[in-house]
């Protein structure tokens, strides 16, 4: 049974920094691209990014470019969401996701349907 568990999530200051994580167990970490998404209330789900499994390669949204970074430790089943330069509208529940198939290359789009596996999600507020 693959399990996500996000965490990492609060309140912060507009201008601040989170680190998001997403412990996963149930897969071959190593094997599977993640991806980060974020929903907003009234809002469809949002893709952020992605990582390859073996953290070479990543993409964002340009929403999040230039702010936010993915990273992963395969030795410890996490992948990572930096985030800075923190904004109100960055409010929203967080989601890690795991790929819907495994390739240590393989990149998913920003497609819901390329991933097959999802955390519960974590809470971000940023004030102003």
């Amino acid at each position: 049974q693959v399990q996500l568990v996000a965490s990492g999530g609060g309140l912060v200051q507009a201008g601040g920094s989170l680190r998001l994580s997403c412990a996963v167990s149930g897969l071959t970490f190593s094997s599977y691209a993640m991806g980060w998404f974020r929903q907003a209330p009234g809002n469809e789900r949002e893709f952020l990014t992605a990582i390859t499994g073996s953290g070479g390669r990543t993409y964002y949204a340009n929403s999040v470019k230039g702010r936010f970074t993915a990273s992963r430790d395969n030795s410890k089943n996490t992948v990572y969401l930096q985030m800075n330069s923190l904004k109100p509208e960055d409010t929203a529940v967080y989601y890690c996701a795991a790929a819907h198939r495994s390739g240590t290359w393989y990149l998913p789009t920003n497609s819901e349907a390329d991933f097959g596996s999802w955390g519960q999600g974590t809470q971000v507020t940023v004030s102003s």
